[in-house]
C-alpha cells in the first residue's frame, strides 16, 4: 500500500500502467474508496498510468474533523499530484469526484490535460437533503452507515443490474458500511456547499461530461447544464443509476478511453 503524507496524515493511492503513459487519475464517489473503479483498471492500464486514491475521510486516507470543502479536497488531490512529481494529467471524478474534478478545472486549469466528470452536477441536492443525513450519521455512527449501505443499492444501481449481480452490487454498498462515519459526514458537507453553476464557463479543459439514464441522484438535466455551460464539452449518457462506471461497465470505459485518446 502506498501513501502521501499530506499535513495532516497520509492520503492512500494505487498507481498502476506504463510508467512512461499519460496520468489519469481516478476518483471515487461519496462513501466508496478507490476500489470502486476496479472494473475500468485492465482497461485504462492499457493507455494511461492510472492514479487512484481514497479520498480524504474514506479508505485508508486520513480523516480529519469535519466539515470538509471541495476546495480542501482538491487540494488534497494538487498535493498528490506534487508528491509524485506529476505537472499535468487526466482527471476523472464521479458524484463527488465529479465535483472536485470541476473545482479542479475552474482553480487548476495548468494541471489538467482533458477532464471527465460523471453522474455529477454543478450542485447537488441542498441543505434539507444534506443537514439531516450528516446529523444522523454523526448521531448514529456506524449503524447510520449499515442503514445507508442498505438504502444505497436502489440508488447506485438499476433494479434489473442489481438483482442480476448481486456480488457486484455488494461489494461496492459494502464500502459505504466501512467508511467513516465522521469523514463521511465531513464529505456530505463539501458536497452540500458547493456550487459551479456561476463558474463552469472557466473551465477551458476539454470536457466529456457522462449521465446515467436512471440516476436519481444526479439526474441527466445536471450531466446537460454542465454541458451547455463549457465551451465545446461532450456529453454521454449511459443506461445506470448512480454508478455508471459499474453498471455500464466495458461500455463506459470505451467512451472515457476514446475521449481521452482523440
Amino acid at each position: 500500500m502506498a501513501f502521501v503524507q499530506l499535513a495532516e496524515g497520509e492520503l492512500h493511492y494505487q498507481i498502476e500502467g506504463p510508467e512512461d503513459a499519460p496520468v489519469l487519475v481516478l476518483s471515487n464517489s461519496l462513501g466508496t474508496d478507490l476500489h470502486m473503479w476496479d472494473a475500468q483498471i485492465a482497461a485504462f492500464t492499457e493507455h494511461f498510468r492510472v492514479l487512484r486514491f481514497d479520498t480524504r475521510g474514506h479508505g485508508l486516507s486520513l480523516v480529519t474533523p469535519g466539515p470538509y470543502s471541495i476546495k480542501q479536497l482538491g487540494h488534497d488531490v494538487l498535493a498528490l499530484l506534487d508528491a509524485l512529481h506529476i505537472e499535468r494529467a487526466h482527471f476523472c471524478g464521479l458524484s463527488m469526484g465529479g465535483l472536485i474534478g470541476q473545482w479542479l478545472g475552474i482553480n487548476a486549469a495548468d494541471r489538467l490535460s482533458k477532464l471527465v466528470v460523471c453522474n455529477t452536477a454543478a450542485k447537488i441536492g441542498d441543505p434539507s437533503i444534506w443537514n439531516p443525513r450528516i446529523e444522523t450519521v454523526l448521531r448514529d455512527g456506524p449503524a447510520a452507515m449499515v442503514a445507508l449501505r442498505d438504502a444505497s443499492i436502489a440508488r447506485w444501481f438499476t433494479p434489473d443490474f442489481a438483482a442480476a449481480n448481486p456480488s457486484a452490487a455488494k461489494r461496492i454498498t459494502d464500502m459505504l458500511a466501512a467508511t467513516s462515519p465522521e469523514g463521511y459526514a465531513a464529505n456530505c458537507a463539501a458536497v452540500r456547499d458547493a456550487d459551479f453553476r456561476d463558474q463552469l464557463s472557466s473551465i477551458k479543459a476539454p470536457l466529456l461530461v457522462i449521465a446515467g439514464t436512471e440516476d436519481a441522484v444526479t439526474p441527466p438535466s445536471g450531466g446537460h447544464f454542465i454541458q451547455e455551460h463549457v465551451a465545446g464539452a461532450e456529453y454521454a449518457e449511459f443506461y445506470a443509476a448512480h454508478l455508471s462506471n459499474v453498471q455500464a461497465g466495458a461500455a463506459f470505459s470505451a467512451r472515457v478511453l476514446a475521449f481521452l485518446s482523440a
